[in-house]
């Protein structure tokens, strides 16, 4: 796969963050590139200048786990930057080619098994729900339903965080910190860019947000990649008012690409209240959610 542009953007973006002094060398006067020089780079990573120069211009493929690890280590990578160069790395010699129909699968191609499903609706003190890397969400529990109400209830979010957190206004009400939550975002999306390049809806996505957001676009141009496996979030929901809610994030060991993330309240605290609460009004009010039919297994 071509990816050189993506490679090129990525490289530069992340040597600019680094500056001679992180990187324990003297600033020196006339400095005219943000952080460090191509030289400096292929220096303290011990290899040629104009070697470095064809890394930075794209050429990723057939470059040895050594070299990459080398640049990994020279520009300060953390884990999701270096898996995201190693998948980079991956897609431009085509290594990732076993996996890659699997990973293609559109959201309305993905069946839903019943045993999940029942997974998901045992999980009662938290929302629940499964993800995909476009940020789709593939399924919920009853509180999940509820709790991203705004999210279903305008047809044009299409039930995926990335539409609602960009072009849906509800969203700065529903995120108190919409700025670091648009961070997560686009992080998010970046990284299963890097995983996943052969999703054409993946770039479907990308290509709409970009047209439709220039806070999507600008943080797209970041390069930034994430992790984004537990933490502590702040929302206000119109239904129960505001909840901080510690999250977990779990990979599907059987569906490769897929996340499911629970929410779960400090025992004792208001949110856990809240959520109770929340839990009760959509036993009353809360529509079911319009399903996919699950398979057997």
């Amino acid at each position: 796969m071509d990816n050189r542009d993506e490679v090129r953007e990525f490289l530069t973006s992340r040597r600019a963050k680094i500056s001679p002094e992180r990187a324990g060398l003297p600033a020196g006067p006339r400095r005219r590139v943000p952080g460090l020089r191509r030289s400096e780079v292929a220096a303290l990573a011990d290899m040629s200048v104009e070697y470095y120069a064809k890394l930075e211009r794209g050429s990723l493929a057939g470059v040895s786990p050594a070299v990459l690890e080398a640049v990994a280590r020279v520009l300060q990578l953390d884990d999701a930057e270096r898996a995201h160069l190693l998948n980079l790395a991956q897609a431009a010699d085509g290594s990732d080619a076993l996996t890659r129909p699997r990973r293609r699968r559109a959201k309305d191609q993905w069946k839903l098994h019943r045993s999940l499903q029942w997974t998901l609706d045992a999980i009662t003190a938290g929302p629940a729900f499964v993800r995909n890397g476009r940020m789709d969400l593939l399924a919920t529990n009853q509180l999940a339903r509820a709790f991203y109400r705004d999210i279903y209830a305008t047809p044009g979010n299409q039930a995926n965080l990335a539409r609602f957190q960009f072009l849906d206004p509800a969203s700065r009400r529903f995120y108190p910190d919409w700025d670091l939550f648009a961070d997560v975002a686009v992080a998010i999306l970046r990284t299963e860019a890097g995983r996943n390049p052969y999703d054409k809806d993946l770039h479907d996505l990308v290509g709409e947000l970009s047209t439709r957001s220039e806070e999507f676009r600008t943080r797209w141009g970041a390069h930034d990649v994430r992790h984004h496996g537990t933490g502590t979030k702040r929302f206000h929901h119109d239904v129960v008012g505001e909840l901080t809610l510690a999250f977990e994030g779990l990979e599907l060991a059987a569906e490769p690409g897929l996340t499911l993330t629970i929410y779960a309240a400090e025992p004792g605290s208001a949110s856990e209240e809240g959520l109770r609460l929340l839990a009760s009004w959509a036993a009353t009010h809360e529509a079911p959610a319009p399903a996919q039919q699950p398979t057997t297994g």
